[in-house]
């Protein structure tokens, strides 16, 4: 698989609001399946933080030659409920990860 495909497996998201030892809430999002999670006060920045900690997540561990668990097939581009733009920013970061490694 390409680091595109890699980065378009949809993988479950998991959103929860916990408690802190000092008593104030905050969200956690994770991709259990994946193994990555992010902490915020709020679920969008929680889930901002998760994705970008997928998408570095994947690329470490393809340049290291580790397995990344792929679950379900990865979303096709043509398919209507895909956010293009999301990939779009995922090719890009994959693009400038060759160049600085050239």
């Amino acid at each position: 698989m390409t680091p595109e495909e890699y980065l378009a497996v949809p993988y479950v998201l998991v959103v929860e609001s916990l408690e802190g030892p000092d008593g104030n809430w905050f969200r956690r999002a994770q991709y259990p399946e994946l193994g990555v999670s992010a902490d915020a006060f709020t679920p969008l920045d929680a889930i901002a933080k998760l994705e970008e900690a997928r998408v570095t997540t994947i690329l470490n561990r393809l340049e290291r030659g580790e397995t990344i668990p792929v679950p379900r097939p990865p979303l096709r581009e043509d398919m209507g409920g895909l956010d293009k733009d999301h990939l779009s920013f995922a090719r890009w970061l994959v693009e400038q990860r060759r160049v600085r490694d050239e």
